[in-house]
């Protein structure tokens, strides 16, 4: 019904965003620099200069670039990747070029100009461009002497060199760069500053370190340090208990605050679990209807099933805690699992959230979270709306 209005304030809420990321950028980082030390991948910068090798190397990464850059003309990139005045970052995985970023350095005005920048289709997912951004950083001010980059970006590429630290706010002094760098039409002018002291290339260990810092810090205030005992909890397929534990047997619940009352108690009163423990059927009947609808979404297909090793193998390195509408949808049949809504939206937002934490966000896949989510969290918002409507 249209114009209906949920009272029920829990509605609006449960939707605010405090996700946290944890150790998603730290696994990946961590899985290039072992790739990196055991010889698998290496980052390169080189240039014009007539070695057989490079130039193989350079005129690969033009062939990248002409395929994932479709709207810059071929001639024009070929004459900024072998124009000797400008250098090529690349990531180099047996023996090919399969990414990488070519830019200008401007040695008095001490800043760079990046021209291209892009990663093989097939090898988008696996933290490269992250990692390729840091090595260039890096070099660009060790060696190149460099303070800043700027760079002219399109739409699709402004998520990406955000998240590498590039602002829309240009702070460099305008008589540095201007009338030395080439405007794009459509494009958006960035500026990245390069920290004199940032370890780029190592910044895992630097995170590592302040985590224990700060881990040791709440020892000092909290025990939420203490490890109790396990317990013995079998699970069927997609986490499903094998048989009913009672809670205030697992060591430490009460410790932290829970009490029995508290079973089975969502916000929706009206989905609240029955007394011994079962899930309310309406419940389920809410979570099928809404589980169903997403799946039906155009958007949905990356989220219908595990992700599989073969295709993404550092998948499970980075993201531990996966989530899919598959295993969803077998715990919410179990009539088990789900005990309140809110562990439902929970799970789904985790899905959501592994998906943009693992993903780039110019990528097809970042996309589809973006949207499912919205499509998802809609979903679940108009249902309530109408059960409370049917309800009254």
């Amino acid at each position: 019904m249209q114009g209906l209005m949920v009272k029920d304030d829990a509605v609006k809420s449960i939707f605010t965003e405090n996700l946290q990321t944890h150790g998603a950028y730290c696994a990946r980082e961590e899985s290039l620099k072992r790739e990196e030390e055991a010889g698998d991948i290496k980052f390169v910068c080189v240039s014009n200069n007539n070695i057989d090798e490079h130039m193989i190397w350079l005129i690969e990464l033009k062939n990248i670039f002409t395929r994932q850059l479709p709207n810059m003309p071929k001639e024009y990139i070929v004459r900024l990747v072998m124009d000797r005045r400008h250098k090529s970052v690349m990531v180099i995985r047996r023996n090919n070029a399969v990414g990488g970023i070519t830019y200008r350095p401007y040695f008095s005005q001490k800043f760079g100009e990046i021209a291209f920048c892009a990663i093989a289709s097939n090898e988008q997912v696996k933290g490269y461009g992250t990692r390729l951004m840091n090595h260039l950083k890096q070099r660009a001010r060790d060696v190149d002497g460099l303070t800043h980059f700027l760079t002219y970006a399109d739409n699709n590429a402004v998520g990406y060199f955000i998240k590498q630290g590039f602002t829309k706010d240009i702070f460099l002094e305008k008589e540095r760069w201007h009338g030395c760098i080439k405007d794009y039409d459509g494009g958006i002018l960035m500026e990245c500053k390069i920290d004199p002291k940032f370890p780029y290339t190592d910044l895992s260990s630097m995170i590592h370190r302040q985590r224990e810092a700060i881990d040791e810090k709440i020892r000092e205030l909290s025990n939420c340090h203490i490890v109790y005992p396990g317990i013995d909890f079998q699970k069927k397929e997609a986490g499903i208990p094998k048989r009913i534990c009672k809670l205030e047997d697992i060591p430490g619940l009460k410790e932290a605050g829970w009490s029995p009352d508290q079973w089975g108690h969502t916000r929706f009163k009206y989905f609240n679990a029955s007394p011994d423990g079962t899930v309310n059927p309406k419940l389920t009947g809410f979570m099928l209807s809404v589980l169903k609808a997403t799946l039906d979404h155009v958007d949905s297909w990356p989220f219908d099933k595990p992700v599989d090793v073969r295709d993404v193998p550092d998948y499970y390195h980075v993201i531990r805690d996966p989530m899919d509408l598959k295993t969803m949808s077998r715990r919410v049949e179990s009539e088990q699992y789900y005990v309140t809504l809110e562990m439902f939206i929970a799970d789904a937002r985790k899905m959501f959230a592994n998906a943009k934490n693992y993903n780039s966000p110019e990528t097809v896949y970042y996309r589809c979270a973006i949207r499912l989510e919205a499509f998802f969290s809609s979903t679940v918002q108009v249902g309530l709306q109408s059960f409370l409507h049917f309800q009254q």
